[in-house]
């Protein structure tokens, strides 16, 4: 019982959302990640993992500034975010999945002298 405490409350630190929970190949992803935790971090962290596939999503916005970052993982210095507690970022794929959808794991990592103080996931479908 321990164990899933102390990974509630290192999700309560960080927070991954999206406007939308499916998207098609092609289709940009706004997503937002809110930093709760008042403590001293150095960067964050989001990756993305679409399940059976090396394809990618590519980020191409943050903090309203376009950027090209074709790499699953995007990370961000601390003095880099100009809000202290929110991250905004667009990303986009042209995965096609084989079947009708393919999952997507994103995850988002507050990284504190390279160590995960806090974590959270959200799964995005990619629909045909």
């Amino acid at each position: 019982m321990g164990k899933s405490n102390s990974v509630g409350k290192l999700q309560n630190m960080i927070n991954l959302s999206f406007e939308k929970e499916e998207a098609q190949s092609g289709q940009t992803l706004i997503g937002m990640v809110s930093i709760i935790y008042e403590g001293r971090f150095d960067s964050v962290s989001i990756n993305s993992q679409i399940e059976d596939s090396s394809d990618v999503f590519s980020y191409i916005e943050l903090q309203g500034k376009k950027i090209n970052h074709p790499y699953a993982r995007l990370s961000i210095m601390k003095k880099e975010i100009i809000n202290p507690r929110e991250i905004k970022f667009k990303v986009f794929t042209q995965h096609e999945p084989d079947n009708d959808t393919s999952i997507v794991k994103f995850r988002a990592t507050l990284i504190q002298e390279h160590k995960e103080i806090g974590s959270d996931v959200k799964f995005i479908q990619i629909k045909k």
